[in-house]
């Protein structure tokens, strides 16, 4: 055996063991240098990907209006960051471990919060709103990584980053002590106080829990997180500023601007082509449409019956939607067919849209297998003109017109002004998950994220209600059965194993494609130092 070797080995671990504790002391941390570690492209991806499903999780926590300091609110957010094993993020809102075979784990899990911090800088410096929403998550994660530390810890904290704040002497406090118990009705004696410019508190100020003299505001410790978050909001928001100078740099970059570009809208749950799935006969469309199509798909399948044609975009979404769900090719066509040769004859049908329909399929051109759109890729598809049907019905309808669809449906006022109230904030799959909860008498757990997902969830509560209907495998030759409750009998179908995303289905249109796509090979070496934030 080589125990030289082996403890050189033990030595090398140690001293970068060292290194990152030196380079990242603690949880939390204010992101003021960009890292300059080598890492692969792969790694570059995968640690972005993984700060956005926290940040997915934490903006799902802040719908639900629980106040930020409870218990129940951050043991909601650990609960997801678990099911989704998001272990880095598990221990970086946690005490800090003294443990020391844990400790390289968390060390290695800051250095990670560390890298993707810069890395979303680039995907979220575009815009005001991305800017907005990129504050807020770091600003909601930054609370939760706080809120663990101990006094010596913060202390630790405030000397690392010049935060050279001194609590007031006994002789100060007394001088002001009368403004000091108003504004902290109680254990004002024991509470030590700082004093600092109102404006770094303005949060404070404005729900009276500061005493204001002479431009200063004076702090209690247990207020004095509002002090470090505004110099940690400060922080972010000028390096996003930084960032956005420096774009064009990274543009140029055809590695990483695509993968920035579209992080944002990017779907990080179940791919619903991979995994064994239904088989759903297109007889049975019409009843499912009504019980269990999310509204976006309910509406492309009555305008579809309607109008007998939809344009590009809704044929995409929606026919994927069918894909996904169980419809198979030799169904897709049949139903398409019977749709659009009501208004054309089947050789301009034969010519204009079977290409179109295999392909998304698998059949046809690059014989890629591509996934139903996320609740974010149909949010993000433009919005569309009077002769289109597609997007989030949610964001795209009008007030009184989603008012009257929902009326429509058979859902009372009081829960219809529910989900308008989502749906005019912005928070579309909220209002959609709200929809689901009024059309099924139930309660949702979990978001809806993805416009299968709803369908698969509404099976589900179908079928509990629903426990004597037949189960047993369909064939096509089969008469479909159309009682009450679940509709469809389910046959497990596997779909096509070979996956990838569905940007590329992004851009296709009608006309056939005479060549295969190709993918330009890159050095998976990435080094972060090359990057200038």
């Amino acid at each position: 055996m080589d125990f030289a070797r082996r403890v050189r080995t033990k030595a090398q671990t140690n001293h970068k063991l060292v290194s990152l504790e030196n380079t990242y002391p603690q949880n939390i941390q204010f992101y003021h240098l960009p890292p300059t570690r080598d890492i692969s492209l792969q790694e570059f991806e995968d640690i972005a990907i993984e700060r956005i499903k926290v940040f997915r999780i934490l903006e799902q926590a802040a719908a639900k209006n629980l106040r930020h300091w409870a218990p129940e609110y951050k043991d909601s957010i650990l609960e997801e960051l678990n099911s989704q094993k998001l272990k880095n993020y598990v221990r970086l809102i946690q005490v800090s471990t003294l443990d020391e075979k844990k400790k390289e784990s968390e060390l290695l899990a800051r250095e990670r919060d560390y890298i993707s911090h810069f890395v979303l800088r680039f995907a979220y410096c575009r815009t005001d709103e991305l800017r907005r929403w990129f504050v807020t998550r770091e600003m909601e994660l930054f609370r939760l990584k706080y809120a663990v530390l101990s006094s010596a810890e913060v202390k630790k904290f405030l000397d690392q980053n010049s935060l050279n704040h001194v609590p007031l002497t006994e002789d100060q406090k007394n001088e002001i002590r009368d403004g000091l118990v108003d504004s902290t009705p109680t254990g004002s004696d024991k509470l030590e106080y700082f004093k600092v410019k109102f404006t770094d508190v303005l949060d404070l100020v404005r729900s009276r829990k500061c005493f204001l003299k002479e431009g200063f505001a004076y702090v209690s410790t247990s207020d004095f997180y509002s002090v470090v978050a505004a110099k940690h909001q400060e922080n972010i928001e000028s390096g996003l500023k930084r960032t956005l100078r420096k774009l064009p740099e990274i543009e140029d970059d055809e590695r990483l601007s695509g993968f920035l570009k579209g992080i944002n809208s990017s779907y990080t749950g179940k791919d619903y082509t991979l995994s064994d799935t239904a088989y759903v006969p297109i007889e049975s469309l019409d009843q499912l449409s009504k019980k269990s199509f999310p509204l976006c798909a309910r509406m492309c399948h009555e305008t579809l019956r309607a109008k007998h044609h939809m344009k590009h975009d809704g044929r995409q979404q929606y026919g994927l939607f069918l894909k996904g769900i169980g419809v198979s090719l030799d169904d897709s066509l049949r139903f398409w067919r019977e749709e659009f040769t009501k208004l054309m004859d089947s050789d301009k049908f034969e010519k204009s849209y079977v290409y179109n329909i295999k392909h998304n399929y698998g059949k046809a051109g690059s014989m890629t297998n591509y996934t139903p759109y996320s609740c974010l890729k149909v949010i993000a598809l433009p919005s569309p003109n009077p002769q289109q049907c597609h997007g989030c019905p949610y964001k795209i309808f009008e007030t009184q017109t989603l008012k009257t669809k929902l009326g429509g449906y058979g859902i009372g006022p009081a829960h219809v002004q529910e989900i308008l109230n989502y749906s005019n904030k912005g928070h579309y799959q909220l209002a959609c998950a709200r929809y689901f909860e009024v059309t099924h008498d139930t309660h949702l757990e979990e978001g809806i994220n993805h416009p299968n997902r709803y369908f698969e969830m509404s099976q589900k509560v179908m079928e509990k209600r629903a426990p004597t209907a037949a189960t047993g495998p369909v064939r096509k030759s089969d008469k479909v059965s159309r009682k009450a409750g679940t509709d469809i009998v389910l046959q497990k179908k596997k779909f096509l194993a070979d996956s990838m995303y569905d940007e590329e289905l992004w851009n296709i249109t009608q006309e056939a494609e005479n060549h295969d796509l190709t993918q330009k090979q890159w050095d998976e070496d990435l080094d972060m130092s090359e990057i200038n934030y």
